[in-house]
């Protein structure tokens, strides 16, 4: 994997974290970059990158550090999602929120268009999202 492509999943991370970014920002630059999805460990505070061919990378640009909660609550991760997709919150707020809600990771499958949240016990909630521009 190239340093460019590191670079980009690094600006991502420290971006979000920062919340200079916005999701969908996130998705079309890691597009641009040719990642097919990434992984984020809430327990473990890092994110995994995967490119088509097999590679990856891990960053763990500010771990997150609130504890989840044991059971999960699909009403409070879609609430978290409605709350950062209106502007309302930011990335920090929205982990904290969806861990709050019992989500310990979640994927985000780029060509799938679609996020997965996933709780303690194997539940889940799908969120699809629109197809990001990579021009």
């Amino acid at each position: 994997m190239n340093q460019e492509t590191i670079a980009v999943m690094q600006e991502c991370s420290t971006r979000s974290h920062a919340g200079t970014i916005p999701f969908p920002e996130v998705v079309r630059k890691l597009a641009q970059a040719g990642v097919e999805r990434y992984h984020a460990d809430l327990c473990r505070g890092e994110r995994t990158y995967y490119m088509p061919g097999g590679e990856s990378h891990i960053d763990s640009a500010g771990a997150e550090s609130e504890p989840i909660a044991q059971e999960f609550t699909e009403s409070g991760v879609v609430a978290a999602l409605r709350a950062i997709q209106r502007g309302e919150i930011l990335y920090l707020e929205f982990l904290r929120r969806i861990q709050a809600a019992g989500c310990c990771d979640y994927f985000v499958l780029i060509a799938g268009r679609r996020a997965l949240y996933f709780g303690r016990k194997g539940e889940v909630y799908e969120e699809l999202f629109p197809s990001a521009s990579t021009k």
